[in-house]
């Protein structure tokens, strides 16, 4: 599988990165076997970097991961780039965010001991916490990276503005962010910062949480523990809308000899800017599916067919802590 460098963290991982989110139970029930065998797929298949998050079922998406990987990770641990990201905790029943020092450092034991390691490849600040100054989630960080517990630093969901000021106390090594073809609001200022600093960039989301896998329509019904099953973007008319797109850019994809799930993964990879692709296909061939997309080489033509199709689309948001199920 191809390889890449992840900006100037220097890590090289694989351009495809397995995501575990839905382990965590916003996607619906968890079966941990056929997560495991998922996973293990992934490896199978040449996938060497992998993230998951402590808000991912506080644990839950980290212990299978590292159930999964376990041997590999005995015998084989730098072969392999582990993610994670901490800086959301529940108050109540509610999800919230906090990057506060004394949080992210009880964040980061709890993630070794559920992935069973020693040491984090990349650790990311899940959400800037307008209640925490980013110096102080920053230099939490940083005293982490010194005492070895996490080997690099990144963000997700972070502006230019907050990249800027967190590295004014620690270089900013990756971003991951929200990134595909109904929501581009990252192109320009952000992507365009990353490039000129070096920032890796992991994409979340590149299939839109599933509306470009090319297998939902009109009469899809979601569980009520399903986080889109109350997000706008997957009712009404925006959604017949963008599944009308989605028709066209799968007419297209198969001109392509693609699927047009492979499509929308070589799109964001398309971006000079974009490192990495992170997807999470339960199905083991729904992930080899997705690897596929490696293969899918699009031109600047093809690029601008797509553009001229999703002039059509209704953009699309996406979920922040406050407001999960």
């Amino acid at each position: 599988m191809r390889k890449v460098i992840l900006g100037r963290s220097m890590l090289e991982v694989t351009a495809i990165a397995y995501g575990t989110w839905q382990f965590g139970g916003d996607w619906g029930p968890v079966d941990e076997d056929a997560a495991i065998e998922a996973i293990r797929a992934a490896r199978q298949l040449g996938v060497t970097f992998f993230d998951t998050a402590q808000g991912y079922g506080f644990g839950r998406a980290e212990r299978v991961l590292g159930r999964a990987l376990a041997d590999e990770l005995r015998s084989v641990r730098g072969e392999l780039v582990l993610a994670t990201k901490g800086g959301l905790r529940m108050d109540g029943d509610r999800l919230g965010r906090d990057a506060s020092p004394d949080w992210l450092r009880r964040g980061v034991d709890a993630s070794l001991q559920a992935l069973g390691v020693d040491y984090i490849d990349l650790f990311q600040l899940h959400w800037p916490d307008p209640a925490t100054p980013i110096t102080q989630s920053a230099e939490a960080l940083a005293a982490l990276v010194d005492e070895g517990l996490i080997h690099h630093v990144g963000v997700s969901n972070f502006s230019v503005a907050e990249m800027q000021e967190f590295s004014a106390v620690v270089p900013v090594e990756t971003l991951q962010s929200a990134y595909h073809l109904f929501r581009r609001d990252i192109e320009g200022d952000v992507l365009g910062y990353t490039a000129a600093e070096g920032i890796g960039v992991l994409v979340y989301g590149p299939l839109a949480h599933g509306l470009l896998g090319g297998v939902l329509s009109d009469d899809t019904a979601f569980p009520a523990d399903d986080w889109r099953s109350g997000n706008s973007a997957f009712t009404g008319e925006p959604f017949r809308r963008n599944l009308a797109v989605v028709d066209e850019l799968r007419f297209v994809a198969s001109l392509r000899g693609a699927t047009v799930g492979q499509l929308a993964v070589a799109w964001t990879l398309a971006n000079p800017a974009v490192n990495v692709a992170i997807v999470g296909s339960r199905r083991p061939e729904h992930l080899r599916e997705s690897v596929g997309a490696l293969d899918l080489q699009l031109t600047a033509a093809d690029l601008a067919e797509i553009d001229s199709i999703m002039v059509n689309a209704v953009p699309m948001g996406g979920p922040t802590p406050e407001a999960m199920p």
